[in-house]
């Protein structure tokens, strides 16, 4: 398989808490509802602004996202269904893909229907693990706010290693808030599953 077709499979992952699978067009609302929620909002760096999906212009670009994703070759963007109760509570995302060097970033939101449970940790998990062993990705990075401990511990749960701080890289109120870069390493995550 070769690296484009690696990112245009859309696969379903399954764990013991979460499924990860493709969009579908269902999924817009339910994603519509989560990204206008306060915490996310705050966790993503988004302006609390930002929200309110409800504005006719902003529904049509949410509906276009989500229901493009899956046409997408150079990145993955996987909705994180909760078992127990088979809703979408979130989202996972391989992109900023760099096939030269084979590393990309990561990203996630989970709502509130979804915090708390360990459903973060093990899509996390999940879309790494798919990223290291199916799609032969060599780095994955991220960066997490400094006011988002929680999502940091998550990341540390699964192998990503702090490598600096973006110093203020994001203005909040009258302040600024830095954010650290994690990565984790194919060999990395190998070990840690040998472990």
């Amino acid at each position: 398989m070769d690296d484009i077709t690696k990112f245009t499979h859309k696969p379903t992952l399954h764990g013991r808490k979460v499924v990860l699978r493709p969009f579908t067009e269902a999924d817009v609302p339910v994603m519509a509802a989560i990204l206008d929620d306060p915490d996310v909002l705050r966790f993503t760096g988004s302006d609390e602004d930002e929200g309110g999906s409800a504005d006719e212009s902003a529904a049509a670009a949410l509906h276009t996202w989500y229901t493009t994703r899956n046409d997408q070759n150079d990145r993955l963007d996987l909705a994180v269904v909760d078992r127990a109760s088979d809703e979408v509570v979130g989202e996972v995302v391989l992109h900023e893909w760099d096939p030269a060097n084979r590393n990309c970033r990561f990203r996630t939101l989970i709502g509130p229907k979804g915090r708390g449970r360990g459903l973060g940790t093990e899509a996390t998990a999940l879309i790494v693990g798919h990223g290291f062993e199916h799609i032969g990705l060599h780095r994955i990075v991220l960066s997490v706010f400094a006011f988002n401990p929680r999502a940091r511990r998550v990341y540390e749960k699964v192998g990503f290693v702090a490598e600096g701080v973006e110093r203020e890289v994001l203005r909040r109120g009258d302040g600024w808030a830095d954010a650290t870069s994690m990565s984790v390493l194919a060999h990395e995550w190998r070990a840690r599953q040998d472990s």
